[in-house]
């Protein structure tokens, strides 16, 4: 048993122009594409509030599950966000899964308030983290968490959440992509970070630690985050024809493993989320499906 191949699309949270990212939202769901993505930079003086996008964002959408890819731990204590998590979980039909991260462009961090963190510190963190939200979601009447860096202290959890909310953590070096397959649901690498010639061994860290806890690797959502463009001159595999866009996929999930892909259009935006709805993804599931 594996999960199925999910497809998506990501929305920048541009302030201006004012509902442009709704009207990408609109047309992720009109394709019937099945996640809509959005980056968490609330120091961007450009961007709107991820979270606050994200539910907004849910209320006019009917059937697209949406993430944040991926909220910036050290700038959301991870208690109100799975609380918020929770909520937007119950509110949207269960249409929210939780992409969490243990931070990055640390300057900009602090400059809005957030605590630097040393790498392993940051991990450590996360760790934490993952325990809080957890017990934030266990539907228990009250619940403690001892830690360096988050604690409960007898805390009344709930309305729990579905059981398909998941934690979907943004990891790539060894310590991370352990941690991602002992005790998180779901991975979000992007291409940018983590190149086609780097993501078989990463997997392959992610497997052999969900292995290792008594996990079944095949059951965690590994979705892969592409920027490129679908363009008719091929110039990189992430930037040429269709069909090789689609070429490309079908060998990362066939023979790599990943099982969600995420486009994150470099320009023309509309057209480019239209190109993957209606050429790329039809032409990997049918490719898939010879496979089997």
């Amino acid at each position: 048993m594996s999960l199925p191949v999910l497809f998506g699309a990501n929305v920048d949270p541009l302030a201006f122009p004012l509902g442009r990212s709704g009207e990408h939202a609109l047309l992720i769901d009109s394709l019937g594409l099945d996640l809509l993505t959005i980056q968490d930079h609330p120091y961007q003086e450009s961007f709107d509030d991820t979270w606050t996008l994200l539910s907004f964002l849910a209320a006019r959408t009917k059937n697209v599950t949406l993430v944040p890819t991926v909220a910036s731990l050290p700038l959301r204590p991870p208690a109100v966000l799975a609380k918020a998590a929770a909520t937007l979980d119950r509110l949207s039909g269960s249409r929210v899964q939780l992409g969490l991260g243990a931070g990055a462009f640390w300057e900009a961090i602090e400059a809005m308030g957030g605590l630097h963190k040393e790498p392993k510190r940051a991990v450590d963190a996360l760790d934490e983290a993952i325990t809080v939200v957890r017990a934030m979601w266990s539907g228990q009447r009250s619940v403690r968490v001892r830690g360096e860096h988050y604690s409960l202290a007898g805390v009344r959890p709930g309305p729990a959440p579905s059981p398909g909310l998941g934690l979907w953590l943004g990891s790539y070096g060894p310590r991370m992509l352990a941690l991602t397959g002992a005790r998180a649901d779901g991975w979000l690498p992007s291409h940018a970070y983590l190149g086609l010639d780097a993501l078989p061994a990463a997997v392959g860290r992610v497997n052999d630690a969900a292995a290792a806890a008594g996990r079944d690797p095949s059951m965690l959502r590994k979705v892969y985050n592409i920027a490129g463009t679908i363009q008719s001159a091929a110039d990189g595999p992430f930037r040429g024809p269709a069909a090789q866009w689609a070429e490309t996929i079908v060998e990362l999930a066939a023979t790599v493993g990943m099982n969600g892909f995420v486009i994150w259009p470099e320009r023309d935006h509309a057209e480019q989320i239209r190109a993957f709805a209606t050429e790329v993804v039809p032409a990997v599931r049918e490719a898939l499906k010879r496979r089997v």
